[in-house]
C-alpha cells in the first residue's frame, strides 16, 4: 500500500472520530425540561408564581429515578408532641393518601428541592431574593391595592387575607383528610389562593419555602404555612431548619436568572 493511501485512510479515521465526538458529547445548549408552573419576571429573576407541584416532581422522578429520603426512611415528618415520623407520608402522598398533581410538593429536604429546581433549569432563591420578591412591590403597573416601590408587611400585601394559614388569613380549607392532622387543615392546591405582592401566590402561608441561604447550621425557610397564623409570614420572621429535614408543611419554589432565559 502506498504511503499516500495510508495517509488518506488515517485522515478519514480522524474525521470520523471528530464527527463522533461532536455528535455524542453533551450539548451545553440543550434545553432543560419545561416546568408546568407559570412564571413572572421580577427585576432580574424569573419566578415560579406558585410553589413546586407534585406533578412537576413526578416529571423529575420519572426522568431521573429519584426516590426521596422520606420514602427511603418510611415516611416524612409531622409535628405533634415534637416531630414524629408518619409512615407512608411522602411528596407523592403528603398525608398518607395519593395526592393531586397540583398540590405543593412537601416532604422534600433542601438538597432534594435544589435538585428538582436544577432539573428544570432553575434554582432555589436566596433569602434576600425571596424577601425582595415577597415584600417589595416592583411591577410598573400593579393592580389596585399595590403601589410600586412600597414595602408591605405581608407577602399578600397590607393584610394576610390573600393567603392560607391557621387563622387570620383567607377563607380557604386545606386538603388533609379528616383526622390526619392535630392542627390546621393542611395545604391547598397551588394557584388557588389570591395573588399578592408582585403577583406571586402563597409566598405567605400554605407551605414554608426552602431558600439557598444557610443559617445556624441549616437553611432559611420563609413564608410560614397552614400550621401557623399570619404573624409568622412577616419579613422579620427568619426561620431556619436542618437541610436534611422532610416535613409535611415545608415546600419550595424555583427561580431562574432572566439573563439566561
Amino acid at each position: 500500500m502506498k504511503k499516500f493511501d495510508i495517509y488518506q485512510i488515517l485522515f478519514g479515521l480522524l474525521l470520523t472520530v471528530i464527527a463522533l465526538y461532536f455528535m455524542l458529547r453533551p450539548s451545553s445548549s440543550q434545553a432543560a425540561p419545561k416546568s408546568s408552573i407559570p412564571t413572572i419576571q421580577i427585576d432580574k429573576l424569573i419566578w415560579d408564581k406558585t410553589e413546586m407541584t407534585i406533578g412537576d416532581v413526578k416529571g423529575f422522578a420519572s426522568a431521573t429515578g429519584f426516590v426521596s429520603a422520606a420514602e427511603k426512611n418510611g415516611g416524612g415528618l409531622s409535628y405533634e408532641a415534637g416531630f414524629v415520623k408518619k409512615p407512608g407520608w411522602s411528596w407523592k402522598t403528603p398525608y398518607g393518601v395519593p395526592a393531586q398533581d397540583l398540590e405543593p410538593a412537601v416532604h422534600l429536604n433542601q438538597k432534594e428541592a435544589e435538585s428538582v429546581c436544577r432539573f428544570y433549569g432553575k434554582r432555589l432563591p436566596s433569602n434576600d431574593e425571596w424577601t425582595s420578591a415577597a415584600f417589595l412591590e416592583q411591577r410598573n403597573n400593579p393592580p389596585a391595592g399595590y403601589v410600586k416601590g412600597q414595602r408591605y408587611p405581608y407577602p399578600g400585601g397590607s393584610a394576610p387575607t390573600p393567603s392560607h394559614c391557621l387563622s387570620g388569613c383567607g377563607d380557604y380549607k386545606g386538603l388533609a383528610p379528616a383526622g390526619a392532622l392535630n392542627r390546621g387543615t393542611g395545604h391547598v392546591l397551588a394557584g388557588t389562593t389570591k395573588p399578592g405582592v408582585n403577583g406571586l401566590l402563597d409566598m405567605g402561608g400554605n407551605v414554608w419555602e426552602w431558600t439557598a441561604t444557610e443559617r445556624n447550621g441549616g437553611y432559611i425557610t420563609r413564608g410560614a404555612s397552614w400550621w401557623y397564623g399570619p404573624e409568622r409570614q412577616q419579613e422579620s420572621d427568619v426561620e431556619s431548619k436542618p437541610g436534611d429535614i422532610a416535613v409535611v408543611y415545608i415546600g419550595f419554589r424555583c427561580v431562574a436568572d432572566a439573563v439566561k432565559q
